[in-house]
């Protein structure tokens, strides 16, 4: 991607990095209450998320719950007045820049607060052509573990979007392993996984996700899981909106970067993940999608640059 010294990093950016992150310093084990009611130490806390991770599961999805019912009919804001900018609405600036390597913790927090500014800029944009105002989320880089108002949030769950707090939370570690145990290295796979929890966001801004979960808890957890596919499959198109959209007004790809991006997308695919870390796949179990879903799903949103093309709800070609 094309950065430079020029290009401004967010404000939205909190470094916790070196805090306790509620790991110590309090007396007795640290009650974290699940549900609502009752608590579970931070040690069992951490076992069960250990175990859940190797079956596949985010362990976020177990905190935000879930019980029976059927798919909402999600729409995106309506089109007829007002089109979403998209195609020649955002006109291209020309750019400058050299490659960003984002290889040590202090280049990629420049970077991540860089691609977020472009987030920030891109969905501005995106709302104030429908009429809306876009509130900016925050990315909170943290190690090990940090609070959030969704529970403790570890650096074993990956990068995830509170809804609670309408922050982004990231352990910079992750993108080593993303790199290393995942094969999928590259400036742009980095800021595909922040598209990605800024998607979340956008869901959150226009009542999408509020809707998703009152449905998910009346839902047994099959469907559960179903309905929570589509709405990480529509986060990953809303990234690929993003992708189009800010190279139009930022240029900011180069040749390779969608590869990065779809890289990354292949490798953290359900099926994938289940392949590597129990040796089977269980469909059922899906909470993101599989590998093939992931990146259509990116690709449906990139080619078309519009929010239109990201309904995952209301179709049966997943």
């Amino acid at each position: 991607m094309r950065y430079d010294e020029n290009d401004q990093e967010s404000k939205n950016v909190e470094d916790r990095r070196g805090q306790s992150g509620g790991f110590g310093g309090m007396p007795g084990g640290i009650q974290i209450p699940i549900g609502g009611r009752g608590g579970m130490s931070l040690t069992s806390l951490l076992i069960i998320g250990v175990i859940m991770l190797l079956f596949g599961i985010n362990p976020l999805d177990v905190l935000t719950g879930g019980g029976g019912g059927q798919f909402p009919q999600i729409e995106m804001p309506r089109q007829q007045e007002t089109q979403r900018p998209g195609g020649s609405d955002i006109p291209g600036l020309p750019g400058q820049g050299s490659r960003t390597a984002a290889g040590s913790t202090d280049e990629m927090k420049v970077f991540i607060g860089r691609v977020l500014a472009d987030t920030e800029k891109v969905w501005n944009k995106v709302f104030e052509s429908f009429g809306e105002t876009y509130k900016e989320p925050q990315l909170v880089i943290f190690d090990r573990g940090t609070r959030t108002a969704c529970g403790m949030g570890m650096t074993q769950m990956g990068p995830f979007y509170c809804p609670l707090d309408q922050k982004i939370y990231i352990d910079l570690a992750f993108y080593d392993e993303l790199k290393r145990r995942f094969n999928a290295p590259g400036d742009f796979a980095q800021a595909y996984v922040v598209a990605h929890e800024v998607g979340h966001h956008v869901q959150t801004l226009l009542g999408i996700a509020e809707k998703v979960q009152g449905m998910k808890q009346r839902m047994d957890q099959r469907s559960a899981n179903a309905l929570q596919v589509r709405m990480e499959l529509q986060a990953d198109c809303l990234a690929g909106v993003w992708a189009n959209l800010n190279h139009q007004l930022n240029n900011r790809l180069e040749p390779g970067d969608i590869e990065e991006g779809l890289r990354a997308a292949n490798a953290i695919g359900d099926d994938m993940i289940q392949k590597r870390t129990q040796g089977y796949v269980v469909p059922d179990a899906f909470t993101h999608g599989s590998a093939e879903q992931r990146m259509r799903w990116f690709t449906n949103g990139y080619k078309s640059g519009k929010m239109q093309s990201c309904d995952t709800f209301n179709t049966d070609d997943l």
